[in-house]
């Protein structure tokens, strides 16, 4: 069997693999990617060949224009491709719509790469698929046991509770524009809420991306051109600098609340400015964390980026060789979707061969 440093290692442009000649998630142009999902910090524009769900492709194109890659290869949830004798599989990794785990197998080895994932149902994707491996690759955005995330129902509830209590007021809810906006407005429509829901520009074209795919979000307002004081007793969603912005003036003194797992820490909502934080994270918390890798109990766990200490240690507690790669350029959930996707031409030197 192959080492699991000569199938995969990282590098500074991301997560290498050798025999296959590609990479997953890079953070700088290559000549060929495995993409794990549409996120910024983990797509970027200006690579040779995308490998990736042909939902990641389409959120890619969405986001950076239609040349943003030379070369697209769409590979459904199940399907394997191969290049030069290296197995890439993708299975679903439950972050938001399209999201994948790259499974990689090479002369008896396999190796997961997670990239981003949550346990819990989501109503906009496809749910998490465990996959037995040798290597499990992690990520550990909330990797303490101190992050214990409520039921989304309950968050929700919270929110649909304030709308009651304050009829006046306009609430405004911070939501990053790909995979918490859509969930945010599902999970509203799910709790009863059907009246429209008013929505910044900078999420419209993703709306209309969601619902191509299937997700209904009922009816959805643009927030625009609105009168002083309006939306009264309404729900907007927008980016979560955009509720700080004078954008928000307009409204009738709103209600400001923001969906992310680090409103679970006071603080970060009192920096904000948020009256209401709503713990709802696309990420796992650590007791997702921990069911993951007792589900799985690959022989070594690789942890990729968040606080990897907890992680490090429950596994040698619990008999599996851990390791913190350390690699740089991935954003913590509070950071990923609250600036504009970073944006490269495609790389113009040698012409890519489709993986």
């Amino acid at each position: 069997m192959i080492r699991s440093e000569d199938l995969l290692h990282p590098t500074p442009a991301g997560l290498y693999c050798p025999p296959g000649d590609f990479y997953v998630d890079p953070v700088r142009p290559v000549d060929r990617a495995v993409v794990t999902h549409g996120h910024s910090d983990h797509a970027r524009s200006g690579h040779g060949a995308v490998l990736a769900t042909p939902q990641t492709l389409a959120i890619m194109a969405e986001r950076y224009g239609e040349d943003f890659t030379r070369l697209r290869q769409p590979v459904a949830y199940g399907e394997t491709a191969s290049h030069n004798g290296v197995d890439i599989r993708l299975v679903p990794a439950g972050h938001v719509l399209g999201s994948a785990q790259a499974v990689i197998t090479h002369q008896g080895l396999t190796m997961v790469v997670s990239g981003d994932y949550k346990r819990r149902r989501d109503p906009t994707c496809v749910g998490f698929e465990p996959v037995p491996c040798h290597v499990f690759i992690s990520e550990a955005t909330f990797g303490l046991p101190v992050f214990t995330h409520p039921p989304d129902a309950e968050e929700i509830g919270r929110l649909v509770q304030s709308l009651g209590q304050f009829p006046d007021r306009a609430h405004l809810v911070g939501a990053y524009a790909l995979g918490k906006a859509q969930r945010v407005i599902r999970l509203l429509r799910e709790a009863g809420w059907e009246r429209p829901i008013y929505v910044h520009g900078a999420l419209e074209r993703l709306n209309r991306l969601y619902e191509r795919e299937g997700i209904d979000l009922g009816p959805i307002l643009p927030a625009t051109g609105l009168k002083k004081d309006a939306l009264g007793g309404e729900v907007a969603i927008a980016p979560p600098s955009a509720i700080q912005d004078r954008w928000a003036r307009r409204f009738a003194d709103p209600v400001t609340a923001f969906a992310s797992g680090w409103m679970l820490v006071k603080a970060r909502a009192r920096q904000r400015g948020v009256e209401l934080p709503l713990v709802i994270s696309d990420h796992a918390d650590w007791p997702e964390l921990i069911a993951t890798f007792e589900e799985i109990r690959p022989e070594e766990v690789w942890i990729t980026h968040g606080r990897e200490e907890g992680l490090l240690r429950w596994a040698e507690l619990n008999g599996m060789k851990g390791r913190a790669l350390r690699l740089v350029g991935y954003d913590e959930e509070d950071e990923a979707e609250d600036s504009p996707p970073i944006s490269a031409h495609p790389r113009e030197s040698g012409d890519p061969v489709l993986l």
